[in-house]
């Protein structure tokens, strides 16, 4: 067996003398025992206050016009406000499954949400409460995980509803707790068009300011004065979990975390790259007894970029241990870290890849001022079906009012295709509303960021790029190995997606000689591509394949999607006969998101007819899919 295997072994045995063993049977001398376990003066309190569903844009300690919340303001006087704190994605399970691994979701196969098929947690990683629990901490979660990881055990002392730091064995011993703020959750914004008679919020909705790409409407106006009383809720609840810990004398030996989960949450933020999806409040409160382990005095305000891969190794650092090598993430607390390095640190990369039922492949980067994101799938719109999202009653009015042409260039661009990349100043256009990449003076930008970009999706060997059926079936049992092993074929992936970035002319002997010779996934992007240029390729649509020709089937799927893009002829039946034919629901799953994109962007809306369908093998997304279709929803 391997030391890997002993090593997870190991840690389900918690505790000095599970330490104890592990190091045994791996060899770690009592030299590093006395190293990776400190004594109990230097081994601080660490709490995680995570808020639910709020992006930074709704408190004045982050942004001007923001909610006062003066609990959360007293934790940044005695420690630190983070202005380029990120998610590295715009949703829970994704967010959450980096926040405990400290790894890149896209490296590890913990990117989709929600799981389909849940991924192992990497060879020689824990969950990082489970590294502080060896070496004596008293770990609890109250009560939320939402992980695309196996946990394992060994991770946790409690995780409950009831689950606290006062259930610990002894008042000497050190803890680790995490807690989660669920009143904000997206959910709540669910809500009856009756409350806007019966709830007064704090804030006057007609003087509320609206973000740009938002319609100005009572409901818009309405619902973002609800969710500012939510960011109060969350402010008086982080107010109740300091009184408890002043209560136990406690305040001044534990570091403080508050953060939100991810941005939203409403309409276009959570799930998607802009910075409401991505930019999350974090404040970190420093214990008195333990400002020697950060390289700031008390209520500075950090220009360092920090984001979630980045939580786990800080923990790490600041309890005195090693940090695991298969962790992604820099620490930005602990000893022996200086200022000036890290406030050198300006660059945080996102991700969108599933998103319940609804596919799309993005990423982004943020360095300094600048926002990039790339869009591979570029045909489907930012607002295509999702049908959680559309319970929101101002999402659906915000759709309502694009159908009937009721909405400007910049508040209809949620609901149209999208362009392959977007550079914003950020600086100077905060909402992300005037996208630079096609003018000429900041091309060399242009260029750097997309450079920089591509370079990390292949040093992270990003799995996003493989279809989550053939994920599934070929890379779940160790991703972060078949990552390694698929990378040369990575690369030549992101270059056929670049064929994407020049004139059709220019690349279409490329794309068709791909389409010749190339491999199943390598055809599978070229159509993709393809589709991206749209009707620019004209009458060279003569020169593809026909789609019947395709012998693999998602490559097929994609042919057919192309033919109905051009507007070749009607795709539906042809997607309706290809769906009737697969067992797979992964793979169906990936054809009704075709199909709904036929559906409802497209002129053959009216030919989509379900009745036809006979699906032998299903799943819950593809539910929800059949039932918007059929009218359910």
């Amino acid at each position: 067996m391997t030391d890997s295997y002993w090593i997870r072994k190991t840690t389900q045995v918690t505790g000095a003398a599970g330490l104890f063993v592990a190091l045994l049977v791996t060899g770690v001398s009592g030299e590093s025992l006395e190293k990776n376990i400190p004594e109990k003066q230097d081994r601080p309190n660490i709490v995680f206050l995570i808020s639910e569903d709020n992006s930074m844009h709704f408190m004045k300690l982050f942004a001007a016009g923001g909610v006062e919340s003066p609990h959360i303001q007293r934790l940044a006087t005695d420690g630190l406000t983070y202005q380029h704190a990120f998610s590295n994605a715009p949703v829970c399970s994704v967010a959450r499954s980096t926040l405990i691994t400290g790894t890149l979701a896209t490296r590890t196969g913990m990117h989709l949400h929600r799981k389909i098929a849940i991924a192992p947690m990497p060879q020689g990683l824990e969950m990082f409460p489970a590294y502080l629990r060896q070496a004596g901490y008293y770990t609890t979660n109250n009560a939320k995980k939402d992980y695309n990881a196996e946990e394992g055990e060994g991770v946790w002392d409690a995780s409950s509803n009831s689950a606290s730091w006062q259930n610990r064995g002894t008042k000497e011993q050190p803890f680790f707790h995490q807690e989660t703020y669920t009143g904000s959750h997206e959910s709540r914004l669910h809500f009856p068009l009756s409350l806007m008679e019966s709830y007064q919020p704090v804030d006057d909705p007609g003087k509320v300011k609206l973000f740009p790409q938002y319609p100005d409407t009572p409901l818009f106006r309405f619902t973002t004065a609800f969710h500012r009383d939510k960011i109060r809720e969350i402010d008086d609840w982080v107010g109740r979990q300091i009184e408890e810990l002043e209560k136990e004398g406690l305040l001044e030996d534990t570091f403080i975390f508050y953060f939100g989960d991810h941005g939203g949450v409403l309409p276009g933020s959570k799930g998607y790259l802009f910075e409401t999806g991505l930019h999350v409040p974090l404040v970190v409160r420093v214990p008195e007894k333990w400002k020697h382990l950060v390289p700031y005095e008390k209520g500075q305000r950090p220009e360092a970029f920090v984001s979630f891969i980045d939580f786990a190794p800080t923990v790490l650092r600041l309890a005195g241990l090693d940090i695991p090598e298969a962790m992604d993430g820099r620490a930005f607390l602990g000893e022996g870290l200086e200022q000036h390095e890290l406030e050198s640190r300006d660059q945080a990369y996102g991700h969108a890849d599933r998103f319940d039922e609804k596919y799309d492949l993005l990423r982004s980067l943020r360095k300094g001022r600048w926002k990039y994101i790339r869009s591979f799938q570029p045909i489907y719109p930012d607002g295509l079906q999702n049908n959680y999202r559309y319970k929101m009653p101002a999402f659906a009015e915000w759709r309502d009012r694009y159908e009937v042409g009721e909405l400007g260039a910049v508040q209809g661009a949620f609901f149209e295709p999208k362009p392959v990349e977007r550079l914003y100043d950020l600086e100077n256009d905060p909402f992300e509303t005037r996208n630079l990449a096609e003018d000429p003076q900041w091309a060399g930008k242009l260029r750097e960021m997309r450079e920089k970009l591509n370079h990390w999706l292949l040093e992270k060997n990003d799995l996003g790029f493989l279809p989550e059926s053939f994920l599934i079936r070929e890379g779940m049992e160790d991703p972060v190995a078949y990552g390694r092993d698929y990378h040369q074929k990575l690369k030549r992936i992101i270059a056929i997606n670049d064929l994407a970035l020049s004139p059709w002319a220019g690349v279409k002997e490329d794309l068709m000689e791909i389409l010749r010779r190339g491999s199943a996934l390598e055809k599978y992007w070229a159509y993709q591509v393809a589709a991206a240029h749209g009707k620019e390729i004209g009458k060279d649509y003569s020169e593809f394949p026909a789609w019947e020709s395709e012998q693999d089937r998602l490559v097929k799927l994609r042919a057919i999607e192309l033919f109905g893009v051009l507007e070749k002829g009607n795709p539906v039946p042809a997607i309706l006969d290809w769906m009737n034919k697969e067992n797979d629901p992964v793979s169906l799953l990936i054809a009704m998101n075709t199909l709904v994109y036929f559906k409802d962007h497209s002129k053959y809306a009216g030919s989509v007819d379900t009745s036809t369908l006979v699906l032998r093998n299903t799943n819950p997304e593809v539910e929800r899919r059949l039932d918007y279709l059929n009218g359910n929803w």
